[in-house]
């Protein structure tokens, strides 16, 4: 089952340059395929999650629908007196495993992903089990690990390739710097191993202390949010028992 999707069109003289002072990635990276980017907050956290390409003479913006008025207002609050046009696509997000097609782009964050392509017709109903497949390869999903609380670091962007430390500024850099260069990481995102009946947003506990959240769960693996100084093999989680290696 795959999310609903908005599509913005960003076109105008001024697009690129307005985009690359905000975003998390370097947008040179769109001549090689799709860019996953994040727009943070002045203090580098969290506001939403998306993809880029290049359509034409625009820029393909690829964001889960719930965020999509936000990060309009959002975009155009931030343009002034930019040449810059935000504008609603007619385009529809296709996904799909194995083979890359013609109009195919692979996902970049973990080609276990598979690839997005953008086409005129509606997608056909996907029975892929997506979410097993974001657990296996550690990325977050947004609304459910991605909220306006994380820190994309803590996220594993640097992993799945959602932020470029040369690229220059961008809102929220300073602070997505500093944890980079002068801190380690004491939360962040883990897979773990459940057993028994556990409710995405439970609380996770070690020794009657809090340790982090349980997130999205398929089957009995499941991504959690930890703090890594308090994490247990053996930790609660309601009911249930969660296992974590590190």
């Amino acid at each position: 089952m795959t999310h609903p999707r908005a599509l913005f069109e960003i076109t105008g003289s001024d697009a690129e340059t307005f985009l690359q002072g905000l975003i998390t990635n370097d947008l040179k990276k769109l001549d090689d395929g799709l860019v996953y980017a994040a727009i943070l907050t002045p203090q580098g956290k969290y506001l939403a999650d998306f993809f880029l390409s290049r359509q034409g003479d625009a820029i393909l913006l690829d964001v889960d629908a719930s965020l999509g008025d936000m990060l309009k207002m959002r975009l155009t609050m931030y343009k002034l007196r930019a040449d810059v046009a935000i504008t609603d696509s007619a385009l529809h997000v296709h996904q799909g495993l194995g083979d890359l097609p013609s109009d195919g782009l692979q996902d970049p964050r973990d080609a276990s992903l598979g690839w997005r392509a953008y086409r005129d017709t509606p997608a056909q109903s996907d029975s892929t089990d997506w979410t097993a497949l974001h657990i296996a390869a550690q990325v977050p999903q947004t609304g459910i690990e991605l909220t306006p609380d994380s820190y994309i670091l803590e996220m594993g962007f640097e992993r799945i390739n959602g932020v470029d430390f040369r690229k220059g500024c961008y809102v929220g850099q300073e602070v997505t710097a500093r944890m980079k260069h002068k801190t380690e990481l004491r939360k962040g995102l883990a897979t773990v191993t459940i057993q028994g009946d556990a409710e995405p947003g439970t609380a996770i506990t070690a020794n009657g202390k809090p340790v982090g959240t349980l997130h999205s769960r398929a089957g009995d693996q499941a991504l959690a949010y930890l703090r890594y100084d308090r994490a247990q093999p053996e930790m609660q989680a309601g009911a249930a028992t969660v296992y974590y290696k590190a």
